[in-house]
């Protein structure tokens, strides 16, 4: 890694866990920490993604369909703002 390190941080581990992490550290060839480091970024970037996306289950996938094909019927408030909306944009 050519970024300069700036932070540290400590955690406690099992025995068996160190044993483990140890070992897939000289399976690629890292040290421990290089391993550490970037086995946690990897899994910081996937549980950010992980939570940005939305997820919807079945039904309310074809719920969310339907109203996209048969949206319901605006409320005054909705009209009223739509009608806003266009007298705005026209008048530009």
């Amino acid at each position: 890694m050519s970024q300069k390190r700036s932070a540290r941080i400590e955690a406690r581990i099992a025995p068996e866990a160190l044993a483990l992490v140890k070992r897939a550290a000289e399976i690629q060839g890292r040290s421990l920490s290089d391993f550490v480091v970037a086995a946690t970024q990897e899994a910081a970037r996937r549980t950010i993604e992980e939570t940005s996306l939305s997820r919807l289950s079945a039904e309310d996938q074809s719920r969310f369909v339907e109203l996209l094909l048969h949206p319901p019927e605006l409320v005054p408030a909705m009209k009223r703002a739509e009608q806003a909306h266009a007298e705005l944009i026209e008048s530009r």
